[in-house]
């Protein structure tokens, strides 16, 4: 069974069967799914994903690409919405330098900021974002010492990698590494201890190979366990095992 630590069932491309997907993921073989919230419109629809489905937990927060709308008000509203059983973390947060349109990096950093101090003022983990600005995101790792946090579909160097594991941080991998392209990933991965690495969709995006440039969804998820299995000298089953125990440890979910 697995943990689909990571998967935006609150896009659009879902509406024409996302009842029907997620009803049918435990017969699957996805046991566990992480929904997270990336502004007020997905973090609500996270939590409604959570009360209506046994298997799904709910993240929220606000997206460095959203961090314009981040207001006085938002701060307040996250603090409503942990009060849910099953939201277990604050998250997708972080850091995107990759675009130039949006929010400008001081705002970025406020915001981001702003929900990591909540998240250790809460006990809660965080799911952080970080395109393009590896040193500025290990930087406020180091700034919150004890806070547990994911780096999701990490893009990271060994070396980064090595110092967030060191801080007590965890990473997660999507389809991405089942590209060509994913030699740097594939270093990653051999530095990287298992009992830090969790798996994750990040659907709609980022399907793997045979699938890549369709809609991505979490029975995919055994391409990436396979991968994985290839570094570390497993079987696709034994890594399921295994990142399904780190996600519900990394979450708090028994």
């Amino acid at each position: 069974m697995y943990f689909d630590t990571h998967a935006h069932y609150d896009d659009s491309r879902f509406d024409a069967d996302r009842d029907e997907l997620l009803g049918k993921m435990p017969k699957n073989g996805v046991e566990l799914i992480l929904n997270p919230g990336c502004d007020e419109v997905s973090s609500l629809a996270a939590v409604d994903f959570a009360v209506r489905y046994g298997h799904v937990y709910a993240a929220v927060g606000w997206h460095p690409e959203n961090a314009d709308s981040f207001d006085c008000e938002s701060m307040e509203k996250l603090r409503r919405w942990v009060r849910y059983p099953k939201v277990v973390a604050i998250g997708e947060i972080g850091l995107d330098y990759y675009y130039e349109d949006g929010a400008d990096r001081h705002t970025q950093k406020r915001v981001f900021y702003s929900q990591l101090e909540l998240a250790r003022e809460l006990g809660l983990p965080v799911i952080v974002h970080d395109r393009e600005a590896h040193a500025d995101s290990l930087e406020a790792a180091r700034t919150f010492p004890g806070l547990r946090g994911v780096f999701h579909c990490y893009s990271g160097s060994a070396e980064m990698a090595c110092q967030l594991v060191n801080l007590g941080w965890y990473l997660s991998f999507t389809g991405a590494i089942t590209f060509k392209n994913a030699r740097r990933a594939l270093e990653v991965l051999e530095v990287c201890p298992m009992d830090r690495i969790m798996l994750e969709t990040d659907s709609p995006y980022l399907a793997p190979v045979p699938h890549r440039g369709h809609r991505n969804d979490s029975t995919l998820l055994p391409f990436v366990a396979k991968v994985i299995a290839g570094v570390k000298g497993l079987s696709a089953e034994e890594v399921a095992a295994i990142t399904l125990e780190n996600g519900k440890r990394f979450f708090g979910i028994e």
